[in-house]
This record gives structure tokens, C-alpha cells and sequence, in this order.
């Protein structure tokens, strides 16, 4: 099973592919959409949008994880962050992936085993996972791989709940 994980943003939105073989996780390709703040709001979404549909075309993930909205005190980032969300999301939907969302909490629990732990704790949890030796930069594409760890397991706990009732 081939899982893609998205920390979703304007400016950088990172993305990580896994393939799942088993208890297995093996990373395919993971970077950065990134934009400059020359661009209007519409023209960076719409690079969000194909650069993002041009990876689904190429990987051709099996499930889509993305992280859901995380409110802070800054209303502006909170809306463009908003905004990419949603271009992510029928990105996804057009080429009807399945689609995942995690709260950060969520993310962080099935990553490191704690809903508090800090970034630094995700990144180097998420490195050891998937046998990652250099540090991964920016930090937004930890974040992305961690939620494609979080659906990979989530899932992983979706097919024991239906083998269990059958």
C-alpha cells in the first residue's frame, strides 16, 4: 500500500510517500511545494494545486493523510492555511484517494507515543521509522511523513477492527 502524508501551507506545503509492506515502512519520495509571497493568494494555490496533482499522478498514493487545521492566535495564517487545505483536499478527491485527517495530537501520538511531544521528538521519531539518516529539512516535510506514519498505522488498526467483526 502506497500512503502520501500532507502538512498543508501556503508558502511550504510538505509531502512524504510511504509504501506499507506489513509492520514495514519504507519511504519513496518526500520535498516540499513551496511559493513565493510575490505571487497573488489565487496563483499560489493554483501551483499548490497542480504541482500537488502532478504528484498524485506520479505516485499514485492509496491513501491520502493530511493534517487538519491547527488554530493559533494568527487569523491570517490560520485562513491561508485554510485555503491550501482546501485545493489539497480536491486535489485528493479528484483523483478519489481516500482521504485521512489527523490532528496535530493524533499525528504526534502515533509517532512518537506522545500527544505532547515536541518537534524535535516527531522528526527524530519519524527518521528512525523509516530508516532516515539525514536530517530532514524543512521541518514541514517531517511533518508530512509523520502524518503518512499516522495513516499507515491508523489503517493498520481499520483492518484489524474489520477482521475482528467479520
Amino acid at each position: 500500500m502506497r500512503i502520501i502524508g500532507i502538512d498543508p501551507g501556503t508558502a511550504i506545503c510538505g509531502y512524504g510517500i510511504i509504501d506499507v509492506h506489513g509492520s514495514k515502512l519504507t519511504p519513496v519520495a518526500y520535498g516540499a511545494i513551496t511559493t513565493t509571497p510575490d505571487k497573488t493568494d489565487a496563483q499560489r494555490l493554483e501551483i499548490l494545486f497542480n504541482d500537488l496533482s502532478d504528484i498524485l499522478e506520479e505516485y499514485k498514493p492509496d491513501k491520502f493523510g493530511v493534517e487538519e487545521l491547527f488554530f493559533n492566535r494568527n487569523v491570517t495564517t490560520a485562513i491561508t492555511v485554510g485555503q491550501a487545505r482546501g485545493v489539497i483536499l480536491l486535489a485528493a478527491e479528484q483523483q478519489r484517494i481516500p482521504i485521512y485527517e489527523y490532528t496535530p495530537l493524533q499525528i504526534k501520538q502515533a509517532v512518537v507515543g506522545y500527544g505532547k511531544a515536541d518537534k524535535q521528538q516527531v522528526i527524530y521519531m519519524t527518521m528512525s521509522i523509516l530508516g532516515i539518516r539525514e536530517k530532514i529539512k524543512p521541518d514541514d516535510i517531517a511533518d508530512a511523513l509523520a502524518v503518512a506514519i499516522c495513516t499507515a498505522h491508523s489503517s493498520h488498526s481499520d483492518r484489524l477492527t474489520r477482521k475482528v467483526q467479520l
